[in-house]
């Protein structure tokens, strides 16, 4: 896994911090999980290859983002 930079508002990434240090989660699994969701979109209208990401089964919990960890 490769380090990556991303150039984020200051305020948005405080808050997304704290809800997912109180959630105890992975802000970087969440992000990662994000993307590989928006890929998928993509793939699906026909955009990117079939090959680079596959979906998993993302099990549902009660906080919002669940869906990304």
């Amino acid at each position: 896994m490769a380090i990556r930079t991303f150039n984020i508002d200051d305020e948005v990434y405080k808050q997304f911090s704290e809800y997912c240090k109180k959630q105890g989660i992975s802000m970087s699994r969440r992000v990662e999980n994000f993307i590989k969701e928006e890929v998928l979109k993509i793939k699906d209208k026909g955009g990117l290859k079939k090959n680079i990401v596959e979906k998993k089964d993302i099990s549902v919990e009660k906080h919002t983002f669940s869906r990304y960890c």
